[in-house]
């Protein structure tokens, strides 16, 4: 019998920004910004490995980097200048307009460039909550205070979703240390994500997350 596809992607639901997985643990995403390394001087590269290095001994739990690297789209920006195009009646303009399109079409087919998006995954689980596979609810039976997903119980969610929270808290401050600013995706830009990850082959248009946190602003160089 055939499966829909959807049987095979491990998550069940998205709820407020946060991944409710097949399990029945959670997992939140952070998007991270990046730094030219490169541009650094040794003691600031030095002091930005240490602070990363720190960052990575204080967690207490696991986390998982995923970068993300795609062809660049460029089709939204053509659209835009295509636009200003039919709204400018200035001959010269049209003319230059019209250049600067073919330049951008013919620059980013030959130069095959790469856009980089870097991801934080912190997961959440706790006893009880990882299924029949748990061997402390085959001794003791399912608790009813339990909170199970694929049942529909929302009991112990926001409990879960607290615990979380904390951790995100963690990895953010962290992270704010050495240099690099992150925001929390919102379930619309999960959403957008996963789609992305389980169809490699399609182009879409960038994650449109609305703006780094107000208090992450770039730091001071």
């Amino acid at each position: 019998m055939a499966k829909s596809s959807q049987n095979f992607v491990p998550v069940k639901e998205v709820r407020d920004g946060i991944m409710i997985l097949n399990d029945g643990s959670l997992r939140a995403v952070l998007m991270a910004s990046s730094l030219n390394f490169a541009l650094k001087s040794t003691d600031e590269q030095e002091a930005i490995i240490s602070q990363f290095q720190n960052f990575l001994n204080s967690l207490e739990f696991s986390i998982q980097i995923f970068v993300q690297s795609r062809e660049l789209d460029v089709r939204p920006y053509v659209a835009l200048l295509e636009g200003q195009l039919e709204n400018t009646f200035d001959d010269l303009m049209k003319i230059q307009i019209n250049e600067y399109i073919s330049f951008i079409k013919n620059f980013t087919e030959s130069a095959n460039i790469m856009s980089k998006n870097f991801f934080i995954i912190i997961p959440y689980s706790s006893a009880g909550f990882s299924g029949k596979d748990n061997p402390i609810r085959k001794v003791f039976g399912k608790r009813k205070d339990t909170l199970d997903v694929r049942q529909g119980k929302d009991g112990g969610f926001e409990e879960r979703r607290s615990q979380l929270e904390q951790r995100m808290a963690v990895v953010e401050q962290g992270l704010i240390r050495t240099g690099v600013r992150v925001a929390k995706l919102e379930t619309e830009e999960v959403i957008e994500l996963l789609y992305k990850i389980f169809n490699p082959g399609e182009q879409e248009k960038p994650i449109p997350l609305s703006q780094m946190k107000n208090q992450h602003a770039a730091q001071p160089e």
